[in-house]
């Protein structure tokens, strides 16, 4: 262990020898054996729960503060030494599969469906580890954070391995890649879609939350890359990494491999992939032309980690959801109804359009911003989608520990600055929801935006059961009588 903890760390006095059978952060999920991680946090330190982790059976502690609790490695920064401590401990098991990792602002969760999708249709074992979901061979289990702290997912990623899984996909996010818990996982292809504004409350700068991203393609983090062109961070990414890489463009920039002919209606989005003198049409399932480029990522990391991508786009092909990306709700009315995640100004400019292209009416957006993250987006966010739409209902999304008011507040004044789209305030969702479908006429399209697939919302700590999938149906059935 000294490998990771470094020259300094000791272990203060004899405590005789103790067997360590595993690694964990979380002292409400220690288990007799572990070490605990006792990591500096938000809003608490790891060092106020080291009793209970002793109580619970830990062993030592890995932590910046010394402890007298337990046998205690104190070093200077836990977090970076974590995930190789963890990976060392479980076996190294990036080293035995190969993972496929997605970053950026837009399109992570979709791209790493459509590769898992991929790579089963290829024959291999597979496993992901996305903000949706951890799935694997013995089953699937909801996710907390998009991307797992460091001892959750080399746990995770031996499980893998034990169950004979040959490929992952997984999602890389700014926080994972900033807080160092993809340390001690290897990538076999790293894949960059795009960036734009989000999640400046932790990163504060745009420069900082690029150099997040730009972590993962470092050479003792990953063997290859994939990296989308069509944003001025793409291109700088591109021009500066060192591992091997394709490139690829929707737009028409000049890059490796490219999609051009796309058209996209409201039954699935079809696009001629190139790549050198390998051409093909294909045809995905999956609704808006947005897809067009997390298709276009999936098929750039298959060809470059060397699966037979003939066989993995009938996986992509026939992949027909993704939970809470432009998610249909159907119930036989006379207009389009979808939940979707868009929660930020540069999915909303990918999105939009081709809603617009399905509407012969009006397009009706159910928004709010969520609570505990970057205030400076609130205002874009409401402008960008008032010149978009036709009609915003803004609503609480989970307001956290801020003010639900001025949450509200914020996005309908960026709103009302656009001058084009009608604004309402509707504080409960569930009205504001019922709201938007009593708006629709026939051929109109409703989106309720923000929380895609998320099951709870959060008011300052409390968490509530709602499903934006489950009330949008709800209203419609209502409507319909």
């Amino acid at each position: 262990m000294a490998e990771f903890l470094g020259a300094d760390s000791e272990l203060p006095g004899e405590h005789g020898t103790r067997i360590v059978t595993g690694v964990c952060q979380d002292s409400r999920q220690v288990r007799a054996g572990d070490i605990y991680a006792a990591l500096p946090g938000f809003e608490h330190h790891g060092g106020e729960f080291i009793a209970e982790a002793a109580r619970k059976g830990a062993v030592a502690v890995v932590s910046d503060r010394p402890t007298e609790i337990l046998p205690a490695f104190v070093v200077e920064n836990p977090r970076k030494i974590l995930g190789p401590l963890a990976a060392w401990f479980y076996g190294d098991p990036s080293t035995s599969l190969d993972v496929y990792g997605v970053t950026g602002t837009n399109g992570k969760t979709s791209t790493a469906f459509m590769l898992e999708a991929g790579l089963a249709a290829a024959g291999l074992r597979t496993g992901i580890i996305s903000g949706i979901c951890v799935r694997g061979p013995t089953g699937v289990s909801g996710s907390e954070r998009t991307t797992p702290e460091a001892c959750t997912l080399q746990r995770t990623l031996a499980s893998f391995v034990d169950n004979r899984v040959d490929a992952v996909a997984m999602e890389a996010s700014s926080h994972g890649l900033a807080l160092h818990r993809i340390n001690g996982t290897f990538f076999r292809v790293a894949a960059f879609t795009n960036l734009s504004r989000d999640h400046l409350d932790f990163h504060k700068t745009m420069t900082a939350y690029f150099e997040a991203k730009a972590q993962l393609f470092l050479p003792e983090h990953c063997a290859s890359a994939v990296i989308s062109v069509d944003d001025l961070y793409g291109k700088a990414l591109a021009e500066h990494i060192t591992v091997p890489r394709l490139t690829f463009s929707s737009r028409g920039a000049n890059a490796d491999v490219t999609a051009t002919d796309i058209e996209a209606d409201q039954t699935g989005t079809s696009f001629v992939a190139r790549h050198g003198s390998w051409r093909r049409r294909i045809r995905l399932r999956l609704l808006g032309c947005h897809q067009v480029d997390n298709a276009l990522t999936a098929i750039a990391a298959l060809r470059l980690g060397g699966v037979d991508v003939a066989a993995a786009l009938d996986g992509i092909e026939n992949l027909d959801t993704v939970p809470g990306r432009l998610e249909s709700v159907e119930v036989g009315q006379d207009f389009l109804a979808f939940v979707d995640y868009v929660h930020n100004a540069g999915a909303q400019r990918r999105l939009f359009p081709y809603l617009r292209s399905l509407s012969k009416g009006k397009i009706i957006v159910v928004i709010g911003a969520t609570g505990g993250r970057d205030p400076g987006k609130r205002g874009p966010l409401g402008r960008t989608a008032g010149s978009l739409a036709d009609v915003l209902v803004v609503t609480d999304e989970g307001p956290y520990r801020d003010n639900a008011a001025c949450l509200r507040n914020d996005v309908a004044t960026g709103a009302r600055q656009a001058n084009h789209a009608e604004v309402l305030v509707i504080p409960d969702r569930r009205d504001a929801i019922r709201t938007a479908v009593s708006f629709a006429k026939a051929g109109d399209v409703v989106v309720v935006a923000g929380r895609g697939n998320d099951g709870m919302m959060n008011y300052d700590g409390m968490e509530i059961r709602f499903d934006d999938r489950q009330v949008l149906e709800r209203a419609l059935t209502e409507s319909a009588k």
